[in-house]
């Protein structure tokens, strides 16, 4: 592993399990984690929590350029409202790039990084030895939300659930800076068929070459 470490970028859409892999392997691994969305939305939980549209760059470019520590450990930041307000204010540039900086640190810090989001193969680090996008067809990522959401004592509707994560993918998808999609040289990790431990242990592999250890 070089000075600059070793970088682990893992995109996807919600619900594919991106962030469980991302988790898992920066543990196998000894690699620091971060969880991009979670920057986005306490982000969004700010702007709210201050009155204002998260879709107003007006109001959410001067809350990310103050995001401080305590904003993201607030306790909120895993709420459908947060994950509802971080996809809109994501889709703003100016936010984009006033959390762009910090991302990068964190992805080059020695001894090893695991990044996940939905940009990070494409637009924070196009240079990361790995690049992973996880997926998973769209009736089997609506499931396993709504059984979430459920498990939490959230009791929408499957039908709910499912129109909600269509509407989020293809905000992140059609927005204008930096779409959901995967890097060219992303490799494609399908979900579907595959329970947790199977989606890791694949992860795991494609790491561990990079590495030299597979």
């Amino acid at each position: 592993m070089s000075e600059a470490g070793f970088t682990v970028a893992i995109d996807g859409p919600a619900a594919a399990g991106k962030g469980t892999i991302s988790r898992a392997v920066a543990r196998a691994f000894g690699f620091a984690h971060l969880d991009t969305g979670q920057i986005y939305r306490a982000v969004g939980v700010k702007v709210l929590e201050a009155g204002a549209d998260p879709a107003d760059p007006e109001a959410a470019e001067p809350a990310a350029m103050s995001l401080s520590d305590a904003d993201l450990a607030h306790p909120g930041l895993r709420t459908p409202k947060a994950a509802d307000a971080a996809s809109k204010v994501a889709a703003i540039p100016g936010v984009r790039a006033a959390l762009l900086e910090f991302q990068r640190d964190f992805a080059r810090r020695p001894g090893g990084a695991v990044l996940d989001g939905r940009d990070i193969g494409t637009v924070v680090c196009p240079d990361a030895e790995v690049k992973l996008y996880v997926t998973a067809d769209d009736e089997t990522r609506a499931e396993r939300r709504w059984k979430e959401l459920h498990a939490k004592g959230d009791v929408r509707s499957f039908k709910e659930v499912a129109f909600q994560l269509a509407e989020r993918d293809a905000r992140d998808a059609s927005r204008a800076d930096a779409p959901l999609k995967p890097a060219a040289d992303a490799v494609l990790l399908d979900t579907t068929e595959l329970d947790i431990d199977a989606a890791v242990a694949e992860a795991a592999a494609i790491i561990k070459k990079r590495l030299g250890q597979g």
